[in-house]
């Protein structure tokens, strides 16, 4: 949210600095993101000057450039070749000097250099509007009145103020603050000095009658709407201190009608909205719901299906604007408005929400509404308005207000103690400096006893309810920074529970960052279109888009929307990982479950002067995945063919009867559902059964052996359907204590072997740690390996 310093000296009387306000904002609950330095018009004119055009004469080459004398109140006159048609001796001007930066309103701002023009030195730049950002015109030059004083600067003569701009961090429960007037009242509080609200006491009606009745249906969803009219206006460009107090806060004029009720609402935080009163068939206004399905364009020329659930305002025959949030293409004030009908309203906050959240519209008006606005202002912004579009936009008011309020929103009834009071804010403040604190922030005390307070907060406070609000209140206003920290604190330690959550799945991240990995950190909601109706996903009643609808039940999806966000910005080398949540409906409930979810695509390296660039592929996933089961030392898995449908090949370890991970190359087909052009590896790991299987694990030393290991070698003819794993568990069952290991290092398949043959060669260590292996230990036992490979495997083997 972007307040204006010079705008917010309006409300109050102090000589704080924008920097000092900048830290009492942050001290108060109103952080300051961004403190910035800015001009009403950019550039701020400097380097212009006033300027008299003492010679006026042709260019000798050129027809449409005149060459003038000009006069800037320095030693030497300027030269300056000018193709203005209007330009003439005599003239008060605007001068752009060499070395001014100027800043038109289209284009980029340009520099003015010494520079010759069709043969003629020019030494500057007599300046249009346009040109300087002062309107729109470029018919001709800016002609001043002939009491400018030469040598002036622009900024001066023109009255160009710099201002500051605070860009604060306004968090959801501070609706109150959403506007100057409401960052005003907390600085007052703080600074223990009055508001100053805006005079409306001109207020009167003329003697035109131009009278609308009102018809509210639905008072649930509009508690108060009030209104009047203005007539004889003429909608028009907004004149300089409007538009500039706008452009201050970043909020683009329209036509000065349109424009005072955006200014009122920066004002005063209370939306208004402005409909043509002429466009309003059957001279009337209701306030209601319309049928499922109504067509309704707005003012972005997009036609919506209106729920029956979205509050509208209408005329006697249709609809004219989204109560709260967007106004109608038919109603709105145009250029030939003559007639206005102002409407100032109060409604449900939980109605606009979803009505913004249904239509996907996110306005100034409907980001207060849906937070909750002061109930008890909207006369006061619907006088403040009328008095500015009369003095900006002329006409008169033409009827009395009419102010729908049948049920009064009461203040909220809070007791406060001063013993908690104390309690929760660790210090012990003054009765009369708590009196003093909610006296500023225009909470009543209704009465007192010697253990607290019983108070009345204004409505405007909507988050101020409870007595810990009152209490956040009072600490805010009195300061943070004026609680002083303890010398002793005490705790109670509760030991966590093993293993270590945090701990090992930090370990597990540092191995892969170390292996070139980043980490990822995606949105658990998604697209329903990814399950295509399955009937456990988890869909939100009100989601935010259509793109963010359901709750996640794979963590491949958002990475691989990550690999295409990266690939359509040319980086296509990518390794990364995520620890995040699925979810999933049960039988009785929902179910959350934390998955390690690891991507690799392009080149697994880099190309240098001494490596080519090799593509990677599903052993380099394989080797990540082994290296993370082995580092979180899970043992006694099985391997088997992944039955995961989004893979078109790959790998499945699986712990008893539970998978505990998932891994291989993505379906080419889903690659193509993202716009992904190069293959994609991806593996999933079940981190709920990881964290359950490592509670398991015992750590235990041992010496390192004294006794050297043996290594023999077997050759062998087996069928092709034969798996290393089954090998190696076969091995294993044989000799459990003195083998250690058993790798393949050779693998061959050809026209040279007997049909449906492959040939294999494991290498065998061997190790006893008590002693030396004999020759007749070792033959031993590699002749029960191989009897049992011949017997279970079905294995010839090849002796030379």
């Amino acid at each position: 949210m972007k307040i204006s310093y010079n705008w917010l000296k309006q409300f109050i009387d102090t000589t704080k600095t924008p920097q000092e306000l900048s830290t009492i904002l942050t001290d108060i609950g109103l952080e300051v993101e961004s403190l910035e330095k800015v001009q009403t018009i950019p550039g701020g004119l400097e380097g212009l000057v006033i300027g008299y055009v003492k010679e006026c004469a042709q260019h000798p080459n050129a027809d449409r450039l005149r060459i003038t004398k000009v006069d800037v109140g320095g030693a030497e006159e300027l030269q300056v070749v000018c193709g203005a048609p209007n330009v003439a001796a005599g003239q008060k001007v605007v001068v752009a000097t060499v070395g001014t930066t100027v800043y038109p309103l289209s284009g980029e701002p340009f520099k003015i250099n010494k520079s010759k023009i069709r043969g003629e030195v020019s030494e500057g730049m007599i300046c249009a509007e346009d040109e300087i950002g002062l309107g729109k015109s470029h018919e001709g030059i800016l002609i001043l009145q002939p009491d400018a004083t030469v040598g002036t600067p622009a900024k001066d003569y023109f009255n160009i103020k710099d201002d500051y701009l605070f860009e604060i961090g306004l968090t959801p429960n501070r609706a109150d603050a959403a506007s100057h007037l409401g960052v005003a009242r907390d600085l007052a509080a703080y600074l223990r000095i009055p508001v100053v609200m805006p005079d409306v006491s001109a207020f009167a009606i003329g003697n035109h009658n131009l009278t609308i009745p009102v018809v509210v249906e639905n008072e649930q969803a509009c508690p108060r709407y009030s209104a009047v009219t203005i007539s004889g206006v003429t909608v028009k460009e907004s004149p300089g201190w409007l538009k500039e107090k706008l452009n201050i806060i970043g909020v683009r004029p329209i036509n000065n009608v349109v424009d005072v009720t955006n200014y009122v609402l920066h004002e005063l935080g209370q939306p208004l909205h402005a409909f043509d009163a002429d466009a309003i068939n059957g001279h009337k206004v209701v306030v209601k719901n319309c049928t499922e399905g109504t067509p309704f364009t707005t003012l972005d020329g997009v036609e919506r299906k209106l729920s029956s659930s979205d509050l509208m305002i209408c005329d006697a025959e249709k609809p004219l604007c989204i109560a709260g949030v967007f106004g109608g293409i038919g109603s709105g004030i145009n250029d030939n408005t003559k007639n206005v009908f102002l409407e100032s309203a109060w409604f449900n906050a939980v109605s606009i929400r979803k009505t913004s959240k249904r239509h996907g519209l996110k306005t100034d008006a409907s980001f207060r509404f849906e937070r909750g606005t002061d109930p008890d202002i909207t006369i006061t912004a619907l006088k403040r308005s009328a008095l500015l579009i009369r003095e900006v936009a002329g006409g008169e008011i033409s009827s009395e207000i009419s102010d729908f309020y049948p049920q009064k929103a009461e203040p909220f009834n809070v007791t406060v103690t001063y013993a908690n009071i104390n309690r929760l804010i660790g210090k012990e403040i003054p009765h009369n400096e708590v009196r003093d604190i909610l006296t500023a922030l225009h909470i009543k005390i209704a009465a007192e006893t010697a253990e607290g307070l019983q108070l009345k907060v204004p409505p405007y406070k909507v988050d101020v309810t409870r007595e810990v609000d009152i209490i956040e209140e009072i600490l805010r206003i009195y300061g943070y920074n004026n609680i002083e920290i303890p010398q002793q604190v005490k705790a109670s330690l509760i030991p966590s529970a093993k293993p270590d959550k945090e701990l090992v799945q930090n370990k597990i991240a540092d191995i892969l960052t170390a292996n070139g990995f980043y980490e990822l950190l995606t949105n658990s909601l998604t697209k329903s279109a990814y399950y295509k109706g399955a009937p456990d996903t988890v869909q939100l009643l009100n989601p935010l888009s259509s793109d963010l609808d359901t709750m996640r039940q794979t963590l491949l999806y958002s990475g691989l929307e990550v690999i295409a966000y990266n690939q359509n910005r040319k980086s296509s080398d990518l390794k990364l990982y995520e620890f995040g949540k699925t979810y999933r409906k049960t039988d009785d409930w929902f179910a959350e479950n934390n998955w390690l979810g690891i991507w690799l695509s392009g080149n697994a390296h880099t190309e240098r002067w001494n490596v080519k660039s090799k593509p990677a592929d599903f052993y380099h996933l394989k080797a990540v995945a082994d290296e993370v089961i082995d580092r979180l030392n899970i043992t006694g898995y099985t391997v088997e063919e992944t039955g995961l449908p989004d893979l078109q090949y790959g790998l499945t370890y699986r712990k008893g009867e539970k998978i505990l991970a998932d891994f291989g190359s993505v379906n080419k087909q889903l690659l193509k559902t993202f716009d992904i052009s190069q293959d994609v590896f991806y593996a999933s790991f079940d981190w709920d059964l990881v964290l359950k299987l490592i509670r398991k694990n015992k750590t235990t030393f041992a010496e390192i052996p004294k006794y050297p290991s043996v290594r023999r070698d077997l050759s062998m003819l087996i069928h092709k359907d034969v798996r290393f794993n089954q090998l190696r568990l076969i091995a294993q069952r044989t000799e459990r204590h003195l083998l250690k290991s058993v790798d393949v290092f050779d693998v061959y398949e050809g026209d040279k072997l007997p049909e449906g043959k492959k040939s294999y060669a494991l290498s065998f260590i061997l190790q006893d740690e008590e002693k030396t292996l004999t020759d007749k230990q070792i033959d031993a036992i590699m002749q029960k390996l191989i009897l049992n490979l011949e017997k279970e495997a079905g294995a010839e083997i090849r002796k030379n």
